[in-house]
């Protein structure tokens, strides 16, 4: 099933992505199949298992689906100052 997602970079995904946020129509099962999707499309460089996934403002599973309308951030680890 497609869904409509609004899909959020930071840190080093957003320099590779050229952009902090895009919308994207996606059929993936879930987030990992969705980050594997624009991890190809963007040539993002990190893996899946060094990374977060949040949706909706919260924490989530890589299992989580992605639903219409969902806001899904992708956080790679952040060097701290």
């Amino acid at each position: 099933m497609m869904a409509r997602v609004t899909l959020l970079y930071f840190a080093s995904l957003r320099d590779a992505a050229g952009t902090g946020s895009e919308t994207l129509d996606t059929d993936a099962a879930d987030c990992a199949g969705l980050y594997e999707q624009v991890r190809v499309r963007h040539g993002f460089a990190l893996p899946r298992e060094r990374m977060r996934v949040a949706v909706d403002g919260a924490f989530a599973g890589w299992d989580a689906a992605p639903r219409d309308g969902a806001e899904i951030a992708f956080i790679p680890p952040v060097s701290g100052g």
